[in-house]
């Protein structure tokens, strides 16, 4: 008799209750047998930046839900490497759920989750629905562009700096909204933008920051990972200040951060989780959460912030929430280079 697994068994229990053509999973089937969820992490977990922050969601997700999970991390930003992982991941552990943390991953899921028609795939910060596929989008793009109109407005020398590695669509929106924000809070300040190619080169993210700041920027907002620590520590060398993004930064290091983009993608990682463990997970989707959650994403000032910039900003929050301000999704002003 060929193996039955978990999801045909689920689906065939729930199809017996009435449940129609929809691939949700009910934990109450396997009372005995908890659901399997694995993870791949294109990166490092342990970055304090993007990857640790989905790392901590799955590590939430096992404590708090009737879940095993398992997670592939150190895998390359590149597809072909991306699929040999999720293939593996799908092989070897045969999970109910498969998560893929980033929109990198996207031309990698469309591909895997072909051939494993049977599991259930969640794509973070990506925008792919199918019959086997749903994303999950914390919405960055917000909290980045209040971080661009606070650094705007911060900004003593009428010159700001954006820092990413690779050209990933995330990314890409992200620092499309940062320019939108700059731009909305004062057209006249110039924006110094720049994709190095790496998330996580430490000394490259170095040489960056020393251009920017030769170039005239005096705030930094970075979307990086380990590489990070490059931009931090020439920050501070040079007496300039960075906002941070994912985290929040300003209490981590409140000597050189003065605000953070809080945008908690591990959210992502953990609502799939737990939407699986309800029976509520539903294929085909792509679900956002933006300013309206603010324990997911919202701009962190520092405490010392002047109170008309900090009124504004708050102004501007209200303005999105309300549609008034839409957030920018594309950028096509000129890029720094050094």
């Amino acid at each position: 008799m060929a193996e039955i697994t978990r999801r045909q068994w689920l689906l065939a229990a729930t199809a017996g209750m009435g449940v129609l053509a929809s691939p949700l999973l009910s934990t109450r089937v396997f009372a005995s047998n908890k659901l399997v969820v694995a993870a791949l992490f294109c990166g490092y977990v342990d970055d304090n930046g993007f990857m640790q922050a989905g790392y901590q969601g799955l590590q939430k997700a096992e404590k708090q839900l009737p879940i095993t999970a398992y997670y592939m991390d150190r895998v390359a930003n590149e597809t072909q490497a991306q699929i040999t992982a999720l293939r593996e991941l799908a092989q070897q552990h045969k999970p109910d759920l498969l998560i893929a943390h980033g929109g990198q991953n996207t031309e990698a899921v469309i591909a895997v989750a072909q051939e494993f028609p049977q599991i259930l795939f969640a794509l973070t910060q990506g925008a792919v629905a199918t019959e086997n596929i749903s994303s999950y989008d914390v919405y960055q793009e917000e909290s980045a562009w209040l971080a661009g109109a606070y650094a705007a407005l911060m900004t003593k020398t009428g010159v700001v700096a954006h820092q990413s590695g690779i050209r990933v669509p995330p990314g890409l929106r992200a620092r499309a909204s940062y320019a939108a924000g700059v731009k909305y809070a004062n057209p006249n300040v110039r924006l110094l933008t720049n994709f190095s190619g790496s998330q996580d080169d430490v000394a490259l993210a170095e040489r960056v920051t020393q251009a920017q700041a030769e170039a005239g920027a005096d705030i930094i907002y970075t979307m990086l990972n380990k590489g990070r620590s490059g931009t931090t520590e020439a920050c501070r060398a040079l007496g300039i200040k960075e906002i941070g993004n994912v985290i929040d930064w300003v209490a981590q290091d409140p000597q050189v951060f003065i605000g953070s983009a809080w945008a908690d993608v591990g959210i992502g990682v953990f609502d799939a989780c737990a939407d699986l463990s309800i029976g509520k997970f539903e294929v085909d989707k792509v679900i956002k959460v933006g300013l309206q959650q603010p324990e997911a994403v919202r701009l962190i000032m520092a405490a010392d912030t002047p109170d008309a910039i900090r009124d504004k900003i708050m102004g501007y929050q209200q303005d999105i929430l309300a549609g008034n301000i839409s957030v920018k999704a594309e950028f096509d002003g000129v890029e720094f280079a050094i």
